[in-house]
Protein backbone atom coordinates (compact mmCIF):
# COMPACT_ATOMS: atom_id res chain seq x y z
CA UNK A 1 0.00 0.00 0.00
CA UNK A 2 1.29 3.35 -0.89
CA UNK A 3 1.06 6.21 1.80
CA UNK A 4 2.80 9.73 2.20
CA UNK A 5 5.58 10.10 5.03
CA UNK A 6 8.02 12.30 6.53
CA UNK A 7 11.65 10.66 6.14
CA UNK A 8 14.70 11.97 6.71
CA UNK A 9 18.04 10.61 4.66
CA UNK A 10 20.27 12.08 6.50
CA UNK A 11 20.62 14.12 10.09
CA UNK A 12 20.39 17.74 10.05
CA UNK A 13 18.46 20.71 10.24
CA UNK A 14 14.01 21.03 9.55
CA UNK A 15 14.88 21.49 6.32
CA UNK A 16 16.22 17.48 6.02
CA UNK A 17 12.49 16.47 6.63
CA UNK A 18 10.68 15.45 3.10
CA UNK A 19 7.38 14.49 1.91
CA UNK A 20 7.34 11.41 0.73
CA UNK A 21 5.79 8.19 -1.17
CA UNK A 22 6.77 4.74 0.88
CA UNK A 23 5.42 1.32 0.56
CA UNK A 24 3.55 -0.05 3.58
CA UNK A 25 3.66 -4.02 3.52
CA UNK A 26 0.67 -5.59 5.14
CA UNK A 27 0.47 -6.31 9.11
CA UNK A 28 3.16 -9.07 10.26
CA UNK A 29 2.98 -10.99 12.76
CA UNK A 30 1.76 -9.59 16.19
CA UNK A 31 1.13 -6.21 14.23
CA UNK A 32 -1.53 -3.33 13.56
CA UNK A 33 -1.51 -1.53 10.89
CA UNK A 34 -3.06 2.11 12.32
CA UNK A 35 -4.07 4.11 9.88
CA UNK A 36 -3.31 7.47 11.23
CA UNK A 37 -5.88 10.85 11.76
CA UNK A 38 -3.00 12.43 13.93
CA UNK A 39 0.55 12.39 15.25
CA UNK A 40 2.37 14.09 17.97
CA UNK A 41 5.10 15.99 18.00
CA UNK A 42 8.06 15.78 20.61
CA UNK A 43 11.51 16.55 21.54
CA UNK A 44 12.74 13.42 20.96
CA UNK A 45 11.70 13.97 17.04
CA UNK A 46 14.22 16.81 17.06
CA UNK A 47 17.07 14.84 18.62
CA UNK A 48 16.43 11.98 15.94
CA UNK A 49 16.56 14.63 13.44
CA UNK A 50 19.31 15.53 14.76
CA UNK A 51 21.56 12.80 15.61
CA UNK A 52 21.72 13.57 18.50
CA UNK A 53 19.80 9.90 19.90
CA UNK A 54 21.41 7.93 16.36
CA UNK A 55 18.51 6.33 14.62
CA UNK A 56 20.04 3.10 12.35
CA UNK A 57 19.02 2.50 8.24
CA UNK A 58 17.93 5.66 6.69
CA UNK A 59 16.22 6.90 5.34
CA UNK A 60 14.13 7.03 8.40
CA UNK A 61 10.02 7.86 9.33
CA UNK A 62 10.08 10.39 12.29
CA UNK A 63 7.18 10.43 14.96
CA UNK A 64 6.99 8.06 18.17
CA UNK A 65 2.95 8.82 19.19
CA UNK A 66 0.21 8.38 17.04
CA UNK A 67 -3.88 8.16 17.00
CA UNK A 68 -6.43 6.27 14.53
CA UNK A 69 -7.81 3.57 13.55
CA UNK A 70 -6.90 -0.18 12.92
CA UNK A 71 -7.03 -1.06 9.50
CA UNK A 72 -5.38 -4.32 9.55
CA UNK A 73 -4.23 -6.89 12.01
CA UNK A 74 -1.48 -9.19 11.80
CA UNK A 75 -1.35 -13.07 12.45
CA UNK A 76 -1.39 -13.77 16.40
CA UNK A 77 -3.11 -10.55 16.93
CA UNK A 78 -5.52 -10.61 20.01
CA UNK A 79 -8.03 -7.94 21.30
CA UNK A 80 -7.81 -5.67 18.04
CA UNK A 81 -10.60 -5.30 15.74
CA UNK A 82 -11.47 -3.45 12.20
CA UNK A 83 -11.99 0.11 13.46
CA UNK A 84 -10.95 0.05 16.16
CA UNK A 85 -9.83 3.56 17.68
CA UNK A 86 -6.48 3.32 19.19
CA UNK A 87 -3.53 5.08 20.17
CA UNK A 88 0.09 4.16 21.16
CA UNK A 89 3.68 5.71 21.88
CA UNK A 90 6.05 3.61 20.04
CA UNK A 91 9.25 1.77 20.93
CA UNK A 92 10.56 3.38 17.32
CA UNK A 93 9.81 5.93 14.80
CA UNK A 94 7.25 6.02 12.23
CA UNK A 95 4.16 8.07 13.16
CA UNK A 96 4.88 11.05 10.78
CA UNK A 97 2.97 9.24 8.07
CA UNK A 98 -0.54 8.33 7.42
CA UNK A 99 -0.85 4.77 8.21
CA UNK A 100 1.97 3.20 10.33
CA UNK A 101 2.47 -1.04 11.76
CA UNK A 102 2.88 -1.25 15.40
CA UNK A 103 3.26 -4.01 17.81
CA UNK A 104 -0.11 -4.92 19.31
CA UNK A 105 1.61 -4.71 22.79
CA UNK A 106 2.16 -0.49 22.19
CA UNK A 107 -1.64 0.11 21.44
CA UNK A 108 -4.53 1.20 23.90
CA UNK A 109 -8.31 1.81 23.05
CA UNK A 110 -9.15 5.01 23.32
CA UNK A 111 -12.36 5.72 25.01
CA UNK A 112 -15.36 7.14 23.29
CA UNK A 113 -14.62 10.99 24.77
CA UNK A 114 -11.08 11.05 24.40
CA UNK A 115 -10.42 12.49 20.27
CA UNK A 116 -7.85 11.53 18.30
CA UNK A 117 -5.77 14.96 18.40
CA UNK A 118 -6.08 14.84 21.85
CA UNK A 119 -4.46 12.03 22.35
CA UNK A 120 -1.80 12.35 19.98
CA UNK A 121 -0.93 15.12 22.05
CA UNK A 122 -0.52 13.13 25.44
CA UNK A 123 0.28 9.40 24.65
CA UNK A 124 3.82 10.12 24.83
CA UNK A 125 3.53 13.38 27.17
CA UNK A 126 0.74 12.11 29.61
CA UNK A 127 2.40 8.75 30.00
CA UNK A 128 5.82 10.60 30.53
CA UNK A 129 4.31 12.12 33.64
CA UNK A 130 2.30 9.13 34.78
CA UNK A 131 5.31 7.48 35.20
CA UNK A 132 7.31 10.40 36.78
CA UNK A 133 4.61 11.14 39.61
CA UNK A 134 3.16 7.43 40.22
CA UNK A 135 6.11 5.90 39.81
CA UNK A 136 9.73 7.05 39.63
CA UNK A 137 8.41 9.45 42.71
CA UNK A 138 4.98 9.11 43.98
CA UNK A 139 4.03 12.39 44.88
CA UNK A 140 1.33 12.96 47.19
CA UNK A 141 -0.50 15.94 49.60
CA UNK A 142 2.68 17.72 51.37
CA UNK A 143 5.30 17.43 48.92
CA UNK A 144 6.75 20.74 46.91
CA UNK A 145 7.84 19.89 44.07
CA UNK A 146 10.43 21.58 40.90
CA UNK A 147 9.40 21.14 37.32
CA UNK A 148 11.81 22.64 34.78
CA UNK A 149 9.95 23.71 31.23
CA UNK A 150 6.73 24.46 33.26
CA UNK A 151 4.96 25.25 30.29
CA UNK A 152 6.12 22.98 27.39
CA UNK A 153 3.73 19.73 26.69
CA UNK A 154 5.06 17.77 29.49
CA UNK A 155 5.48 20.35 32.00
CA UNK A 156 1.85 21.55 31.86
CA UNK A 157 0.96 18.00 32.55
CA UNK A 158 2.94 17.57 35.73
CA UNK A 159 1.81 20.66 36.64
CA UNK A 160 -1.73 19.86 37.00
CA UNK A 161 -1.68 16.68 37.74
CA UNK A 162 0.89 16.77 40.87
CA UNK A 163 -1.69 19.79 42.24
CA UNK A 164 -4.20 17.04 42.03
CA UNK A 165 -2.50 15.21 43.99
CA UNK A 166 -2.08 17.68 46.59
CA UNK A 167 1.56 18.71 45.65
CA UNK A 168 2.51 22.25 45.74
CA UNK A 169 4.15 23.22 42.68
CA UNK A 170 7.44 24.79 41.60
CA UNK A 171 8.40 25.22 37.79
CA UNK A 172 11.23 27.16 35.88
CA UNK A 173 9.81 28.96 32.84
CA UNK A 174 11.87 31.40 30.37
CA UNK A 175 9.28 34.68 30.21
CA UNK A 176 6.58 36.16 32.15
CA UNK A 177 4.01 35.28 29.45
CA UNK A 178 4.83 31.15 29.96
CA UNK A 179 4.92 32.06 33.71
CA UNK A 180 1.09 33.23 33.17
CA UNK A 181 0.62 29.80 31.39
CA UNK A 182 2.12 27.79 33.83
CA UNK A 183 0.73 29.30 36.63
CA UNK A 184 -2.76 28.94 35.33
CA UNK A 185 -1.96 25.15 35.21
CA UNK A 186 -1.46 24.64 38.70
CA UNK A 187 2.51 26.17 39.25
CA UNK A 188 2.01 27.86 42.50
CA UNK A 189 5.12 29.59 41.91
CA UNK A 190 6.31 30.04 38.59
CA UNK A 191 10.24 31.17 38.53
CA UNK A 192 11.47 32.82 35.38
CA UNK A 193 14.84 31.69 35.18
CA UNK A 194 16.02 34.20 32.68
CA UNK A 195 16.05 36.72 35.81
CA UNK A 196 16.55 35.09 38.61
CA UNK A 197 17.74 32.06 40.65
CA UNK A 198 15.77 28.86 40.59
CA UNK A 199 18.17 27.64 42.96
CA UNK A 200 17.70 30.35 45.46
CA UNK A 201 14.24 30.76 44.84
CA UNK A 202 13.20 26.81 45.86
CA UNK A 203 15.68 27.80 49.01
CA UNK A 204 13.56 30.61 49.88
CA UNK A 205 10.38 28.50 49.28
CA UNK A 206 11.57 25.68 51.19
CA UNK A 207 12.68 27.30 54.08
CA UNK A 208 16.59 25.83 52.89
CA UNK A 209 15.08 22.84 53.54
CA UNK A 210 15.30 21.91 49.89
CA UNK A 211 12.89 19.13 47.47
CA UNK A 212 12.32 15.44 47.83
CA UNK A 213 12.23 15.84 43.32
CA UNK A 214 12.92 17.50 40.52
CA UNK A 215 11.87 17.09 37.76
CA UNK A 216 14.21 18.08 35.14
CA UNK A 217 13.79 17.41 30.97
CA UNK A 218 16.54 20.43 30.42
CA UNK A 219 19.91 18.34 30.80
CA UNK A 220 22.94 20.60 30.62
CA UNK A 221 21.82 23.53 31.46
CA UNK A 222 19.88 22.52 34.80
CA UNK A 223 21.85 19.61 36.34
CA UNK A 224 23.74 21.31 38.79
CA UNK A 225 21.01 23.56 40.02
CA UNK A 226 18.73 20.46 40.17
CA UNK A 227 20.67 18.85 42.62
CA UNK A 228 21.21 22.12 44.46
CA UNK A 229 17.67 22.46 45.04
CA UNK A 230 16.94 18.35 47.03
CA UNK A 231 17.18 17.78 50.25
CA UNK A 232 18.70 14.88 51.84
CA UNK A 233 18.10 11.72 49.96
CA UNK A 234 16.46 14.01 47.53
CA UNK A 235 15.62 12.16 44.27
CA UNK A 236 16.13 13.99 40.88
CA UNK A 237 14.50 12.48 37.69
CA UNK A 238 16.11 13.36 34.56
CA UNK A 239 13.53 12.52 31.52
CA UNK A 240 15.16 14.41 28.71
CA UNK A 241 18.05 16.80 27.66
CA UNK A 242 16.55 19.50 25.56
CA UNK A 243 20.07 21.88 26.49
CA UNK A 244 22.36 19.12 25.27
CA UNK A 245 23.67 16.42 27.38
CA UNK A 246 24.52 15.71 30.89
CA UNK A 247 28.43 15.51 30.87
CA UNK A 248 29.75 13.01 33.17
CA UNK A 249 30.48 13.68 37.24
CA UNK A 250 32.12 12.39 39.90
CA UNK A 251 29.28 9.75 41.79
CA UNK A 252 31.08 10.48 44.67
CA UNK A 253 29.33 13.92 44.23
CA UNK A 254 25.99 13.00 45.24
CA UNK A 255 27.23 11.71 48.63
CA UNK A 256 28.52 15.02 49.70
CA UNK A 257 25.10 16.46 48.79
CA UNK A 258 23.33 14.45 51.21
CA UNK A 259 23.00 11.00 49.84
CA UNK A 260 21.15 11.89 46.43
CA UNK A 261 19.82 9.46 44.03
CA UNK A 262 19.28 10.59 40.62
CA UNK A 263 17.53 8.37 37.90
CA UNK A 264 17.72 8.85 33.80
CA UNK A 265 14.04 7.79 33.12
CA UNK A 266 12.54 6.10 29.96
CA UNK A 267 8.89 6.02 29.20
CA UNK A 268 9.83 2.72 27.49
CA UNK A 269 11.31 1.10 30.38
CA UNK A 270 8.31 2.02 32.05
CA UNK A 271 5.55 0.57 29.61
CA UNK A 272 7.16 -2.04 28.26
CA UNK A 273 4.88 -4.67 29.75
CA UNK A 274 1.54 -4.34 28.12
CA UNK A 275 -0.40 -4.99 31.71
CA UNK A 276 1.84 -2.03 32.87
CA UNK A 277 0.81 0.22 30.08
CA UNK A 278 -2.72 -0.58 29.98
CA UNK A 279 -2.90 0.82 33.75
CA UNK A 280 -1.06 3.63 32.80
CA UNK A 281 -3.34 4.60 30.31
CA UNK A 282 -6.39 4.10 32.04
CA UNK A 283 -5.12 6.15 34.70
CA UNK A 284 -4.13 9.14 32.05
CA UNK A 285 -7.42 8.95 30.57
CA UNK A 286 -9.07 8.74 33.92
CA UNK A 287 -7.49 12.29 34.68
CA UNK A 288 -7.97 13.62 31.57
CA UNK A 289 -11.52 12.94 31.74
CA UNK A 290 -12.36 14.23 35.19
CA UNK A 291 -11.17 17.68 34.05
CA UNK A 292 -8.37 17.80 36.81
CA UNK A 293 -5.67 17.34 33.72
CA UNK A 294 -6.21 19.04 30.50
CA UNK A 295 -3.65 18.71 27.13
CA UNK A 296 -3.43 22.32 25.83
CA UNK A 297 -2.92 21.86 22.09
CA UNK A 298 -0.29 25.20 20.66
CA UNK A 299 -1.26 24.26 16.90
CA UNK A 300 -1.88 21.69 14.68
CA UNK A 301 0.26 21.21 11.56
CA UNK A 302 -0.65 19.23 8.26
CA UNK A 303 1.68 16.62 7.89
CA UNK A 304 3.57 18.33 5.12
CA UNK A 305 4.33 21.08 7.00
CA UNK A 306 6.36 18.90 9.83
CA UNK A 307 9.41 20.87 9.13
CA UNK A 308 7.27 24.56 10.82
CA UNK A 309 6.69 22.51 13.71
CA UNK A 310 10.07 21.69 13.98
CA UNK A 311 11.13 24.74 13.86
CA UNK A 312 8.73 26.30 16.60
CA UNK A 313 9.25 23.81 19.29
CA UNK A 314 13.38 24.06 18.71
CA UNK A 315 13.10 27.19 18.81
CA UNK A 316 11.20 27.43 22.81
CA UNK A 317 8.37 29.01 20.68
CA UNK A 318 5.53 27.11 22.21
CA UNK A 319 3.33 26.20 25.43
CA UNK A 320 1.93 22.88 25.28
CA UNK A 321 1.66 20.40 22.14
CA UNK A 322 1.49 20.01 18.70
CA UNK A 323 0.09 17.79 16.23
CA UNK A 324 0.18 16.58 13.09
CA UNK A 325 -3.38 15.87 11.49
CA UNK A 326 -3.75 13.81 8.40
Amino acid sequence: MSIQAIRIHETGGPEVLRLESIELPPPGAGLVQVRHTASGINFVDIHQRSGRYPLQGFPVVLGMEGAGAVEAVGPDVQGFRLGDRVAYAAHAPGSYSQAMNVPARHLVHLPEDIEDVQAAAMMVKGLTAQYLLRQTYRVGPGDTILVHAAAGGVGLILCQWAKHLGATVIGTVSSDAKAEVARAHGCDHPIVYTRESFVERVRELTGGEGLPVVYDSVGKDTIDGSLSCLRPCGLLASFGTASGPIPPFDLFRLNRMGSLFVTSASLYTYTAKPEVLRHSAAELFGVMRSGKVKVELHKTFPLAQAAEAHRLLQGRQTTGSMVLTL
